[in-house]
């Protein structure tokens, strides 16, 4: 990587007026240039940013590499996967000594040996900036790995097939699919999925047949609604391939027999507005998750043949206060991923008897989840459970006699004590009197009333919920005094449908109002210092702390925001930039002139005002697929102009990364480590 400058003057961006207009309003973007990515003036500019960026944390004293060596010192360095069960072998993956990413295993079930490399992620990123892989999908008759991998940090993978025995890879080469890939029945034919060049939006599923050029691959489904985006599977049982196609509130299913590669999808259920379903099968019967006449979904079942929604029957007495997330499938078993009240629970089906049980947690705030499980005859569970201070557990779980193993916690490199430290889980009140859940964790000791710093964590978009799970590079804050908050907004799916919706589209201001009200609730309860607060929010919860900090820039004292979404007007009136299209159902069409004036109110580009604003971190990628990185880059460039405080306002681009920042286990905590410098710089 080309070594930075170091430059203790902020950079001016260049004021280039450019002309946007919708609904007769015109709006002036002084910043607009900084759209092309190819400029060597925009490049330029970004290396200036992260010059100047370098000279804030140089002059720290060493603090950020203080961080890192400590964030680093806690990572097990020779670290092994718990091995999972899969048509006669143990897959697995290890990390050894500095390795950046994972070595993958098999071996027969019963070998006590090491067993066979399947790949070796470290070869393909040597020489490379960034390397991801995706998808590892072993064929039926256990010979051919095809496997997927990102060199840009764009989300844009190369489709590979491995001949095990050899280690070779075969000649074909697929560019350009979104990662997802699955394999028919006869060991030769690959689906894959496509994404279009310009907005990466998935929108075909390829069929490929080994030995043949990928320009004779045929095109088996197009989504032409450029609102949905597709995905293929295959069914619990192997026997189906599944095509999914699916928008914010609507999706379809299509499907084939994986012995019949060649003959056409069928539709399960034809998409219906606002009607979201998926489907999985074993032994010839499909199980539906559905929310037709279920706001919070429930779980149906039907035979193979009878797939229209007329022949659909319930597995559970639907329950409106529980939200269905997940569901397993096994030969004897069900496991259902349920919500309560915030609270993941696993609700077992025994489809032999009737019997029906939950497993329970030992903790009051938590994350759990169903983990890895490839064997649909077997009565044994694998589920993963942490806390903010257990580091994560799997554990192997008995479905009939309800015993279960521990198999595995994560370890750190250094002692910890979980005991040490306190994790609970309050209610603030939100100004329109619904109760607002907030994950807390600080270490019990130097924890003092009304005197601790705080960061306050975000995101409450998409449904998507920010689980309280474990994190060793977090000590460095909780160590040093810090409480950590998670404040689960609405947006967010936490307490149901109904949580989400009341946080989207033209309830979207719920979001940043919830994060305000939750954080002013920890300061009246002295669980925080109201003088030494932060927040954090990364991509859609970038929007919210941009958001937050226009509507009360004196709340906080500093401000991280990641990949942050903040020119939301001139994106969503942009059907050409990634993922726009797909996102009407969660932010609203700016076409339509109420979406597009209550959109306008918020953004937090659009929204900078002549105020004092607190000390702020921003981090973007220049290959980002999901946020372009000119939106944060503009914000910074106009925040600069109208800030009335002394308080730096840093960006910092990677010029080798994406959405996810850099690739690889180390280099990942670099982007931790200057986080924690800023906050504790700004502290």
């Amino acid at each position: 990587m080309e070594k930075e400058a170091v430059t203790t003057s902020a950079p001016a961006a260049k004021i280039i007026p450019h002309t946007l207009t919708g609904h007769g309003q015109v709006r002036i973007d002084n910043y607009y240039w900084l759209n092309e990515r190819e400029d060597p003036e925009v490049i330029n500019y970004l290396k200036a940013e992260n010059a100047y960026t370098e000279s804030f944390f140089k002059a720290r004293k060493g603090l950020r590499d203080e961080l890192l060596k400590e964030i680093k010192s806690r990572v097990v360095k020779d670290d092994e996967s718990v091995p999972y069960p899969k048509n006669g072998f143990l897959y697995y993956s290890t990390f050894e000594g500095d390795d950046e990413h994972p070595k993958y295993f098999r071996k027969p079930i019963g070998r006590q040996d090491k067993g066979i490399l399947l790949l070796d992620v470290n070869a393909l990123a040597k020489g490379q900036p960034f390397c991801e892989e995706a998808s590892l999908e072993v064929s039926p008759d256990n010979t051919l790995l095809a496997y997927t991998v990102d060199f840009l940090g764009r989300r844009k993978y190369d489709l590979r097939i491995r001949n095990i025995a050899t280690g070779n890879d075969l000649e074909d080469v697929i560019h350009n699919t979104s990662g997802s890939v699955e394999w028919a029945n006869d060991n030769k034919t690959l689906f894959y999925v496509v994404e279009d060049e310009n907005t990466l939006r998935s929108y075909k599923i390829m069929r490929h047949e080994l030995g043949k050029p990928a320009s004779e691959d045929v095109c088996v489904f197009e989504e032409k609604d450029e609102t949905f985006s597709v995905d293929v599977q295959r069914s619990r049982s192997g026997d189906y391939i599944i095509i999914s196609s699916i928008s914010t509130t609507t999706s379809e299913c299509l499907y084939i027999k994986s012995t019949e590669p060649k003959a056409a999808f069928k539709v399960f259920e034809p998409r219906k507005r606002d009607h979201e379903y998926s489907i999985d099968e074993a032994n010839g019967v499909f199980y539906i998750r559905t929310n037709a006449n279920a706001k919070n979904y429930r779980i149906c079942q039907t035979n193979a043949g009878k797939t229209g929604m007329e022949n659909w029957k319930d597995v559970f007495v639907y329950d409106s206060n529980e939200l269905t997330e997940d569901f397993e499938l096994f030969k004897n078993h069900m496991v259902v991923e349920t919500r309560v009240k915030g609270l993941v629970k696993l609700k077992v089906l025994n489809t032999q008897t009737g019997e029906i049980y939950k497993i329970e947690m030992p903790e009051e705030d938590y994350t759990l989840g169903i983990g890895i499980n490839e064997e649909y005859d077997t009565q044994v569970l694998r589920y993963y459970f942490a806390s903010m201070k257990t580091p994560a557990c799997e554990y192997d779980y008995d479905l009939n006699t309800k015993a279960q193993t521990l198999l595995k916690q994560q370890k750190l490199n250094v002692p910890y004590n979980s005991s040490a430290y306190t994790t609970k889980r309050v209610y603030a009140k939100a100004r329109d009197g619904k109760e607002i859940p907030v994950s807390l964790f600080y270490k019990t000791n130097l924890f003092k009333p009304g005197a601790n710093p705080c960061l306050v964590y975000g995101y409450g978009s998409y449904g998507v919920i920010i689980d309280p799970y474990f994190s060793g590079s977090r000590l460095s804050l909780v160590d040093r005094g810090f409480v950590y908050a998670i404040v689960h907004t609405r947006g967010g799916e936490d307490l149901g449908r109904e949580w989400y919706e009341d946080g989207k589209l033209l309830n979207k201001k719920n979001t940043f109002t919830d994060f305000i009200d939750a954080t002013r609730y920890l300061v009246s309860e002295k669980i925080a210092d109201g003088k030494k607060l932060f927040a954090q929010g990364g991509s859609a919860g970038g929007l919210l702390v941009g958001a937050v900090v226009n509507m009360e820039p004196a709340l906080f004292k500093g401000i991280i925001a990641e990949v942050p979404f903040v020119d939301v007007i001139t994106t969503m009136m942009d059907a050409s930039i990634p993922l726009t299209t797909g996102e009407y159902d969660e932010w609203g069409n700016p076409n339509n002139k109420a979406y597009y004036d209550y959109m306008l109110s918020y953004s937090p580009y659009d929204n900078v005002k002549k105020t004092a604003y607190p000390a702020m971190y921003v981090s973007t990628g220049l290959h980002d697929s999901q946020v372009q990185y000119w939106e944060p880059a503009k914000w910074v460039a106009k925040l600069r102009v109208y800030n009335t405080s002394s308080n730096p306002i840093l960006l910092h681009t990677n010029m080798d990364a994406g959405h996810g920042g850099a690739s690889g286990r180390f280099e990942g905590l670099k982007d931790v480590a200057d986080n924690y410098a800023f906050i504790l710089s700004i502290l």
